[in-house]
């Protein structure tokens, strides 16, 4: 991901904060990646670092109040919104490279899924050796409930920029996708 940053550079993130429970925050956990850089270090492993330590905040955050409101994990809500896209459902093989996880992952997630009869498994009338998994009417619901207080949540942790912030980062970040498309498919 990152070259090792020399001892020198190196700083000890600051220590967890912990709730009025006495219960640690994971939000708080999340080490601060830009921590390990220094002024002197280049601006672009800066921007990314930055990148990713408020990708992992939004993250730990994010799985936090799965867990708390649903009772559920941030893996099983990505699986259940590609499912959710594709209503006939998705192979097991497509559902693993979609997600960027083992096919393992996958069958594990959807076992419990299964379980809790949220997802069902049908042969592939195309390839018998091939399984589609797609959500149930109970599964498509809860998706629903999780999906409307995720985006509610997202809203909510961005709600610190305007509008126009907002705009601003989104097409400049737009911009450095599409650089980086082109320059690592050419």
């Amino acid at each position: 991901m990152t070259s090792p940053v020399p001892k020198h550079k190196e700083r000890k993130a600051p220590a967890a904060k912990t709730t009025r429970k006495g219960v640690a925050n994971p939000a708080e956990n999340v080490v601060d990646m830009e921590m390990s850089t220094g002024a002197d270090s280049h601006m672009g492993l800066r921007l990314w670092l930055r990148l990713l330590t408020t990708t992992n905040l939004v993250q730990a955050e994010l799985r936090r109040r799965l867990r708390t409101e649903f009772d559920t994990t941030l893996p099983r809500f990505d699986l259940m919104a590609q499912l959710e896209r594709y209503p006939e459902g998705l192979r097991m093989t497509e559902l693993s490279r979609r997600l960027m996880v083992t096919g393992g992952n996958v069958t594990g997630i959807t076992d419990q899924l299964q379980k809790e009869g949220l997802v069902v498994r049908d042969a592939d009338p195309e390839d018998r050796r091939s399984i589609a998994v797609r959500l149930t009417p109970e599964g498509r619901a809860a998706f629903d409930r999780m999906a409307a207080a995720h985006e509610q949540w997202v809203v909510e942790m961005f709600g610190g920029l305007s509008l126009d912030e907002k705009s601003k980062m989104h097409e400049r970040l737009g911009k450095l996708k599409q650089h980086l498309r082109d320059s690592l498919e050419g």
